[in-house]
């Protein structure tokens, strides 16, 4: 708490489903469990047993939501640090072209977070990748992400109006997209990395130049605002339990400062 109100830390990551999954999660447990975050949104968990891993690990944030007996829906999971009163999975429409990707079943998680400073409602999302990385406007994956986001307007506007809101995630869409910014206004939210166009894709040679995919967005509710601040973690190597060094992911993190006002219900 401060003077002003509730500060909430939380952190989105797209965890990554390839390569040495259990060693990176374990290691990503253990900055998890002392990296003081209240609220961690993960993307690309993909399965129950990777859940139970983290959750067993970071006791910090003994509160979990996910669905699906061995895959995950939406490959989501939401840890928190405070009890969530409420929670729901919602699945995007299902477009062409068919791809594997339409196997991990994406959509968004909701979730009402209470907080000291009052409730919190949590959206958690992964969109579709763009297979062809453009987001011009007559792109094929363009297309299937606008519909996507459309969707997860109307799911952000069935969300309490009473409460402030935050929508996070690898959106898979860049920041300086116009398809990003029809969702922000229809949506009613505001970018806390506005502005910022660094990656949080890490930079490949493949992908030497890779935009912000992954954002933090958030909604006021009336009387109440949410204010805050964005940055990048996760950008360097850590060591894994076999003594190797790895990134936590292809991405990287982002931790923000959220401001609960205080009065909250």
């Amino acid at each position: 708490m401060t003077g002003d109100g509730t500060v909430v830390r939380l952190l989105t990551l797209n965890a990554l489903f390839r390569g040495d999954v259990r060693p990176r999660l374990r290691a990503l447990a253990e900055l998890l469990e002392r990296g003081g975050h209240d609220i961690v949104c993960l993307q690309e968990v993909m399965y129950r047993r990777n859940a139970r891993l983290l959750q067993r690990l970071v006791p910090a944030l003994p509160h979990r939501i996910s669905s699906g007996a061995v895959l995950l829906e939406g490959g989501l999971v939401i840890l928190s640090r405070w009890p969530v009163t409420r929670s729901r999975f919602v699945r995007y429409p299902m477009l062409p072209p068919v791809r594997t990707e339409l196997l991990m079943r994406k959509g968004a998680q909701v979730a009402v977070v209470r907080t000291p400073g009052g409730e919190l409602a949590v959206v958690n999302t992964h969109l579709s990748a763009n297979r062809d990385d453009d987001w011009s406007p007559g792109n094929r994956y363009t297309r299937i992400e606008r519909a996507e986001l459309r969707h997860l307007a109307g799911v952000l506007g069935g969300v309490d109006p009473a409460l402030p809101a935050v929508a996070t995630g690898d959106f898979n869409v860049p920041r300086d997209s116009p398809v990003l910014a029809e969702f922000v206004t229809a949506a009613g939210l505001r970018d806390l990395m506005a502005g910022d166009t660094g990656p949080t894709y890490r930079p490949t040679p493949r992908f030497p130049a890779p935009p912000a995919l992954d954002h933090v967005l958030v909604r006021p509710a009336p009387g109440r605002e949410l204010d805050g601040r964005a940055r990048l973690v996760f950008q360097d190597e850590v060591p894994l339990a076999d003594g190797r060094r790895s990134y936590v992911s292809d991405h990287f993190g982002i931790a923000a400062d959220l401001v609960l006002p205080a009065g909250g219900r």
